[in-house]
């Protein structure tokens, strides 16, 4: 077992682990810490507490100290460094003529390094872009290409539910996400209503995955053959979180479906959930990270 505090660089960011070298420090407070690209000053987001040896990344590094008001000064004096690179990157690219979109700039704590966070359609030649950055700034200069669901992340936005992103509000990070799950969650396979603004497969559909897959042991599935309280019938369409199927009966094929809760019927053979092939040509585009 290690004492260990965790800290998050970013507002949504991932949580490393520090040694806090004994100190006791308190949730939301700022530490300056050295990690693999330098001196960085960030937000205690875990506080100290004791973990197995095996959930860590060795070697754990110290924390250097408490965050001082010097060092608060010069994490503010860097965002208000961030903007202008921002708008003079812009202009840069603009010059070279690239086909790129500039979404977000970071200095390091220490001003070793400017990095330019950026989406593009394919590759991008940016070496002379970088030439050019370098000798305005005097500094290291990294461009870093980014993938649709990390500009959502760092640009953030409201999604067609009408709250904030998932992803800039509290999912630390991206999991795969797949056309099944959506099938599974009977939701339709329109790609306008399984998609974010991203334009990718809703981050939702993941972190809600295991209480549709925990109700879909017990509720019969399309298709499926039950036994109702009026007879033998099959499934013709099913509401997951309500627990309602609407039955074709054998007896009355012809008639409108009847209307049971699931815990009226008894499953004599389940039905399965399928994807047809061609709708995953069609959707692919959408699991893409």
């Amino acid at each position: 077992m290690a004492e260990v505090i965790g800290v998050r660089f970013k507002n949504v960011g991932k949580v490393y682990y520090f040694d806090p070298g004994g100190v006791k420090i308190k949730k939301g407070s700022m530490v300056v810490v050295e990690t693999s690209r330098g001196v960085e000053c960030g937000e205690v987001a875990m506080e100290n507490r004791e973990v197995e040896d095996s959930s860590i990344v060795q070697p754990l590094k110290k924390m250097i100290r408490p965050a001082t008001n010097e060092d608060l000064k010069k994490l503010a004096e860097n965002r208000i460094r961030e903007k202008s690179a921002f708008e003079i990157c812009n202009k840069k690219i603009a010059a070279h003529k690239l086909e790129m979109k500039l979404v977000d700039v970071e200095y390091t704590f220490d001003n070793s390094k400017i990095l330019f966070y950026f989406t593009a359609d394919g590759r991008v030649d940016f070496r002379e872009l970088v030439k050019d950055l370098a000798s305005v700034f005097r500094t290291r200069i990294e461009l870093r290409q980014i993938g649709v669901r990390d500009e959502a992340k760092m640009l953030g936005g409201l999604g067609i539910c009408g709250r904030p992103f998932c992803c800039s509000t509290f999912l630390g990070g991206f999991q795969p996400v797949s056309i099944k799950m959506a099938k599974e969650q009977s939701l339709s396979l329109n790609p306008v209503k399984i998609s974010g603004a991203c334009g990718r497969l809703m981050c939702c559909l993941k972190y809600e995955q295991e209480a549709y897959l925990d109700l879909l042991r017990t509720t019969p599935k399309v298709n499926a053959i039950v036994s109702t309280p009026d007879g033998r019938g099959v499934v013709v369409d099913q509401n997951l979180l309500t627990g309602t199927l609407k039955v074709r009966l054998d007896k009355a094929a012809d008639a409108a479906p009847s209307s049971y809760h699931v815990s009226e019927v008894k499953i004599l053979r389940d039905g399965r959930i399928k994807v047809d092939k061609s709708e995953l040509e069609q959707l692919k585009a959408l699991e893409k990270d």
